[in-house]
């Protein structure tokens, strides 16, 4: 279908011109940039301006809270909880796009909202009213200073869907490539900008006003604007685009291809991506697919943005998220990203082993180096308060939690204690939750940690980061004694980690043993072989053999790469002083072993014992037989 717009448009007036590249335009600065001080400076003592926002804001629910009362009064409220839960989508739409993501929010926990209204608040995702069509076809052809059918060989003569920033059309490119058309709503910066004045001054207010809040609210309200901005900056969400697909790029995840040449701040083209929303249930399982298999792609995708790139999509709600008919992921929304640093990342993957070791001291004081917690705060009465949050949840194995339920018991105690909730974990939090809700939706059974323990478990065995090579030490010793079991547990969890490199991870396991960092592990190997149990050497070679049976059970192993990796390290000074200690332990132990067999037969040479027939005892050569053994 043809362009129904052929009206040229300027240039705006005062627009830089920007590089071009050979891979298409981009600019090297972001466009835009939250400022609040800007903000304030913009609409303090405009007090007209700012009162009628909060009239628009609080007088809708007021309404409807009157509304739900009334029918309550009159024994009609279930009847009329329809016509309550579409006024609130109404509500939230009509309020503007930062209603309407705390709506889409919502819309993904089938566990904290009705679904009833569930069903309404989904509609926030891509059912929005859109804005005319004559005001985005002029916003595009004076954002690329073209007229539309020079740009396009064809464009829908309406939007595909509308979202709460913008709304998307379907169109050809004179090249033939099938693109996605993203064009901004009009007026929207400043829309957001007198929403986020009114939010943040609220948060310092209530900040100053109840002593009870002890999160940074100004710092989430801020990290909050500052992503909502980036959003509405549509060259800034085509480079985080790009760095997705660089970062995590992997059979079983796409993401769309950005085309720079039609892209500026108010408008992105990027490629069409076929494909089913993860909420369409009926849908994935007609076209054959495995909606839980999905999920679970999902989620170790977001445990790689968290715990090893750091660069995680903040907003992964289902019309962002769409399953491909031949068995891929797409994220397809890339405007709200958030960043977590190297200490953070390994920060909680060495909270969640404390965790699993029951080590509450430890844990305390991982939330002070995640800067939960003022290094100064007196964690004595914090330590016990863990403890029995935890207890519940390290009472079941895995399999049996969520995440859900881990947070809403944990902040309990970060209500009664002097913690404070750092902006990124925030974003986290919301974006694990949002997960969470979509699998939930998809199967109610479905538990987020179960999925990711095996990540986990392989992250451990696999990081040479000095940090996880401490936390893995941490896991497999117990004052001193090696924990079979848990060695066996990880490597059981990480060969069912589809990202597992089996052979890589023997590699880097064989290099880091026989390095200056695995000098730790060489101590205590010989003792780990001989001294497991009463049992000997002979214990020890059962769990070996036990560790051997769990890596033959994956397809990758190879035994014959290993022996030729254990010759190729024997030459090693570190591997011969480890082969001469093993030995010298075996022999001790074949030569105890000696001269108890010889004791042995030579009292069986022996004539039996007399006994005393008062005492009954044995003769004193038995005693020493006895003693050796």
């Amino acid at each position: 279908m043809g362009a129904t717009r052929s009206t040229v448009a300027a240039t705006q007036p005062g627009r830089a011109e920007q590089p071009v590249t050979a891979g298409g335009w981009q600019p090297s600065q972001p466009a835009l940039r939250y400022d609040p001080e800007q903000l304030a400076r913009q609409y303090r003592g405009r007090w007209d301006l700012v009162l009628r926002r909060l009239f628009q804001l609080i007088t809708p629910f007021l309404g409807l809270l009157i509304w739900v009362l009334w029918d309550r009064w009159r024994g009609v409220e279930l009847q009329n909880r329809p016509q309550h839960a579409a006024r609130l989508r109404e509500i939230l739409t009509q309020l503007g796009p930062t209603a309407i993501k705390i709506g889409q929010a919502l819309s993904t926990r089938p566990d904290l909202v009705s679904p009833l209204f569930l069903e309404e608040l989904a509609k926030l995702q891509d059912e929005l009213p859109p804005f005319d069509n004559a005001t985005a076809f002029a916003l595009i052809e004076s954002e690329l200073g073209r007229p539309v059918e020079q740009i396009f060989r064809e464009i829908s003569p309406e939007p595909i869907a509308a979202a709460s920033l913008g709304q998307v059309y379907q169109a050809y490119l004179h090249t033939g490539e099938k693109v996605a058309v993203k064009v901004q709503r009009p007026d929207l910066i400043e829309r957001i900008s007198l929403d986020m004045y009114i939010v943040r001054s609220l948060a310092a207010w209530a900040k100053r006003t109840f002593r009870r809040i002890r999160s940074d609210l100004v710092g989430i309200v801020d990290e909050f604007a500052s992503r909502l901005y980036e959003e509405m900056d549509y060259t800034q969400e085509g480079r985080n685009a790009e760095r997705f697909l660089e970062l995590y790029r992997h059979p079983s995840i796409y993401a769309p291809k950005i085309y720079w040449e039609y892209t500026r701040t108010k408008v992105l083209t990027m490629e069409w991506i076929d494909g089913i929303k993860l909420t369409q249930l009926d849908k994935i399982t007609a076209a054959g697919l495995d909606g839980r298999h999905l999920i679970e792609i999902g989620v170790n995708c977001s445990l790689k943005q968290l715990l090893e790139h750091g660069f995680f999509h903040a907003d992964p709600h289902p019309g962002n998220l769409l399953a491909m008919y031949d068995g891929r992921l797409a994220y397809i929304d890339f405007g709200m990203m958030s960043t977590i640093q190297p200490h953070q990342r390994y920060g909680l993957i060495k909270a969640i082993v404390h965790l699993v070791n029951r080590d509450f001291v430890a844990l305390a004081q991982d939330y002070v180096d995640l800067e939960f917690l003022d290094p100064d705060t007196d964690l004595t009465p914090i330590i016990p308060a863990l403890e029995a949050v935890f207890a519940e949840a390290l009472g079941s194995s895995v399999a049996e939690l969520n995440f859900k339920s881990i947070t809403d018991r944990l902040s309990g105690v970060m209500y009664d204690f002097p913690f404070r909730v750092p902006a990124y974990y925030a974003l986290i939090i919301r974006s694990l939750l949002t997960l969470e809700g979509i699998a939930i939706g998809l199967d109610p059974n479905f538990k987020v940690l179960s999925v990711a323990y095996p990540y986990v478990a392989q992250r451990l065995l696999t990081d040479p980061a000095p940090e996880l090579r401490e936390s893995l030490r941490e896991l497999l010793f117990n004052q001193g004694q090696f924990r079979w079991n848990r060695l066996e547990n990880l490597l059981r969890n990480a060969v069912n980690s589809e990202d597992f490199d089996l052979q890589g991870s023997l590699e880097k396991a064989i290099d880091f043993l026989f390095s200056e960092r695995g000098a730790f592990l060489r101590e205590h190997l010989v003792d780990i072989l001989f001294s497991s149990s009463g049992n000997g050497a002979a214990d020890g070679l059962a769990h070996l053999q036990r560790l051997w049976a769990i890596l033959s059970s994956n397809p990758a192993f190879q035994p014959l790469q290993l022996l030729l990796l254990v010759a190729k390290v024997a030459t090693r000074p570190e591997a011969q002083q480890l082969g001469q200690q093993l030995a010298s332990r075996w022999l001790q132990r074949l030569a105890a072993r000696l001269i108890r067999d010889l004791l042995l037969a030579e009292e069986e040479k022996e004539p039996p014992a007399s006994l005393d027939g008062r005492t009954g005892s044995p003769k004193p050569a038995t005693r020493l037989s006895a003693s050796v053994a």
